[in-house]
C-alpha cells in the first residue's frame, strides 16, 4: 500500500505527463519569441488584479520578453507544470520542493520580516477557550491543500509524532484550495479549526483585519523555508531563467520592484541553499514512516 506521501508524489507526476490541456513548451528555436512562464500556486496573493499588473510588467522589463503569469486552483497543477518543463518556472511551496528537488532548482526564496522563513498557524475561533492542538480534537477542520506545507503537512507531522491520522483527531477534515479560504472557513463556522500559512494570516491582518478579529491562532510551527520560487533543472541552460533570478534578488533595489514587494509585504528574495528546506524534508520522512 503506497504512502500518502508516495501517492502524492504518482499522482502528480500523472498529471505532468497525461493530463489534459497543458501547455506545450515551444521548440528552442522559437522560444525567445514565445512568452516566459511564471507559474502562481494559492500561496500567492493572486487576487489582487494591482499586484499582478506591476509583477508582469516587472519580469517583463527584466526579462527583455513577453511574461505570462499561469495560475492553477491547486499546488498539483502548478507542480506538474514545473516539474514536466511545461512552464519556465513558479512561486511553489517548500513541501512540493522537497517532493522534487531532483528534477527543480532553486531559483530565489522570499524573505520576510529579515528572514526567508515562515510558520504554520493553527487557528480556531475568536474567543473559543483552547489553549493549544489536543483541544482542537473532534472539530471539523479546514485545511488549504493536500501538497501544501503549512496547510496540511505541519498539522498531518505534528499528528504523525503523536501516532495519530487526521481522520482519527478530527470529525471531519476538508480542504479549501487557498490559505484565505481556509481562514474564511474557520471564521464562518464552516470549520471549527484550521491550518493556515502564517505569512498570509499576517498580510490578512493588516488588509482584512475585520475577518482576522474572528479568529485567533492556537498554536505556531517552528520557523520553515519560505515557499521559493523553482525551475525545472531541464531548463537550466534557459538565460531567462537566469535573468530571473537576478531580477528577483535585485528587486529591493528597484522602483517598480519594490512596488511589487510593497503589495507583497516581503522584504525581498534571496538566493537560498537547498538545505533551508532539510525541516520540511523531515516532516515528509516522519509522515512516511508513520504511513
Amino acid at each position: 500500500m503506497p504512502s500518502n506521501i508516495e501517492y502524492s508524489r504518482r499522482r502528480i507526476l500523472k498529471a505532468a505527463l497525461g493530463g489534459a490541456g497543458l501547455i506545450t513548451l515551444p521548440r528552442i528555436s522559437e522560444a525567445e519569441v514565445q512568452p516566459f512562464k511564471f507559474g502562481l500556486t494559492p500561496v500567492f496573493l493572486s487576487n489582487d488584479l494591482e499586484l499582478l499588473g506591476y509583477l508582469r510588467g516587472y519580469l517583463t522589463s527584466k526579462l527583455g520578453g513577453p511574461v505570462e503569469l499561469v495560475s492553477r486552483r491547486t499546488y498539483q497543477e502548478i507542480t506538474a507544470l514545473l516539474v514536466s518543463g511545461q512552464i519556465h518556472s513558479a512561486w511553489i511551496c517548500g513541501y512540493p520542493y522537497v517532493q522534487f528537488k531532483a528534477d527543480l532548482d532553486l531559483v530565489a526564496t522570499p524573505v520576510w520580516h529579515g528572514k526567508p522563513l515562515y510558520q504554520s498557524y493553527l487557528v480556531t475561533a475568536a474567543g473559543r477557550p483552547v489553549n493549544d492542538w489536543t483541544g482542537l480534537k473532534g472539530d471539523v477542520h479546514a485545511f488549504s491543500d493536500p501538497d501544501s506545507n503549512s496547510g496540511f503537512l505541519v498539522t498531518r507531522t505534528l499528528l504523525a509524532k503523536n501516532k495519530l491520522l487526521p481522520e482519527q483527531f478530527f470529525s471531519r477534515s476538508f480542504f479549501t484550495y487557498g490559505h484565505r479560504n481556509v481562514v474564511r472557513a474557520v471564521a464562518s463556522g464552516l470549520a471549527q479549526s484550521g491550518s493556515v500559512d502564517g505569512y498570509v494570516y499576517e498580510v490578512m491582518r493588516q488588509t482584512e483585519p475585520d475577518l482576522i478579529k474572528q479568529t485567533r491562532i492556537v498554536q505556531q510551527s517552528e520557523w520553515l523555508g519560505f515557499p521559493p520560487v523553482a525551475s525545472p533543472k531541464s531548463l537550466s541552460g534557459d538565460p531567462r531563467v537566469k535573468a530571473l533570478r537576478l531580477a528577483l534578488v535585485s528587486m529591493k533595489n528597484d522602483p517598480e520592484g519594490k512596488k511589487v514587494l510593497d503589495l507583497l509585504r516581503l522584504d525581498g528574495f534571496l538566493a537560498t541553499d537547498p538545505s533551508l528546506f532539510d525541516t520540511i524534508a523531515a516532516e515528509v520522512e516522519i509522515v512516511r514512516q508513520f504511513g
